[in-house]
């Protein structure tokens, strides 16, 4: 027998889900229409969602996804670097170079968790907490991948970051309500993505099923 759900909780997080896959926000018939209900329904579930600053309006007084998620998924991200740690430290040891996770912070790509490896005389010393700018490097545009199921499977970058690092990332699908990316950062030359590429994309599909 199917277990009891609120519905009207069961709206409200549908209203989200909606939201969240709506980068150009949504009108309330827009909204309406899409979860095929009442407009007075979605006027209540907007208003207490407003209130609890789940759900922003433009000047046009289009819906967004507010600034309340940004904190609930802060919460989350202790729970992602731990879960994924092992999963970085078996690809930086397996490849010699550092590996790390990163999550999307507003327009931001913010450093969550890095491990470099034991083994190698040197590596790329990357700080936990770093940001850049989310367009740049392999780890922000492997995030905007995110967008493009059917685009390309990783990013590969050179010196945007830092000079002569070379970056190859993998966007981390599957994550409801999180944009990030696993990837590794090397200053040893060109990367073989041949023989990176693979591996990489194996440890994003670990994080997300560790996560799930």
């Amino acid at each position: 027998m199917a277990a009891e759900i609120s519905q009207t909780l069961d709206r409200g997080l549908r209203v989200l889900g909606v939201l969240a896959d709506s980068p150009e926000g949504m009108t309330v018939t827009e909204l309406a229409a899409t979860m095929s209900v009442n407009r007075t329904v979605v006027y209540r579930l907007i208003s207490t969602l407003e209130q609890h600053a789940l759900i922003r309006r433009d000047a046009r007084g289009r819906l967004f996804v507010g600034l309340g998620v940004l904190h609930l998924a802060s919460a989350v991200q202790p729970l992602l670097r731990d879960l994924a740690i092992p999963v970085l430290r078996s690809l930086a040891e397996a490849i010699g170079c550092t590996a790390h996770l990163t999550v999307a912070d507003g327009e931001e790509a913010l450093a969550l968790a890095v491990v470099e490896p034991t083994w190698t005389d040197f590596h790329v010393a990357y700080r936990i907490g770093s940001r850049h700018p989310i367009t740049q490097g392999a780890a922000g545009k492997a995030i905007g991948l995110l967008a493009n199921p059917d685009g390309p499977a990783y990013a590969v970058t050179t010196g945007e970051i830092q000079s002569g690092a070379h970056g190859l990332a993998v966007p981390v699908r599957g994550l409801q309500g999180l944009r990030a990316s696993v990837g590794i950062v090397t200053l040893e030359g060109t990367i073989d993505e041949n023989l990176v590429a693979p591996r990489v994309i194996a440890a994003a599909a670990q994080v997300a099923a560790r996560f799930s």
